[in-house]
């Protein structure tokens, strides 16, 4: 009866935990700033688009995932049986769970993306990958090329 506590009171505690960090993800879109972007010069350059080529970004792979994949599987396989056989249970279930974690952490933070190359009036060709978003780009486009501390974005 005791594990059947620590779930009813551990488990909905660790479902918000990750749901609601799940939410946190920030986004690579050339049209979304961090709070720490905000009021930050950026260097501007002018171009237009060369070629504009869809791209999957990777999903992120933290602790964060795994950790709470663990703490759910452990808590599941604790429940099972009695003894040596329920601390078995709880490390196979600690050791899917975290697995499990992982895999659906990279799940919920892969993006479509855009490769976006660009000429800038200089003459230079660049290659900047953003997350896309609802800004659209065409060939022959021309665009705003943003430069802060060595991160680029593209922006109509």
């Amino acid at each position: 009866m005791q594990h059947k506590t620590i779930i009813s009171v551990v488990l909905p505690a660790v479902l918000a935990l990750s749901s609601g960090l799940s939410g946190c993800a920030s986004s690579n879109a050339g049209n979304v700033y961090s709070r720490s972007e905000a009021r930050q010069a950026q260097v501007v350059k002018y171009a237009t688009v060369e070629a504009v080529q869809p791209v999957k970004i990777e999903g992120t792979r933290s602790y964060i995932g795994t950790a709470t994949g663990a703490v759910l599987g452990g808590l599941a396989g604790s429940t099972v049986g009695g003894g040596t056989g329920q601390k078995a249970a709880a490390v196979a279930g600690a050791v899917a769970g975290g697995l499990a974690g992982t895999a659906a952490e990279r799940a919920l933070t892969k993006a479509d993306g855009l490769e976006l190359t660009v000429r800038l009036e200089n003459g230079t060709t660049m290659s900047i990958v953003q997350e896309a978003s609802e800004q659209q780009f065409q060939v022959g486009q021309r665009v705003r090329v943003l430069q802060h501390n060595g991160t680029y974005r593209v922006s109509s």
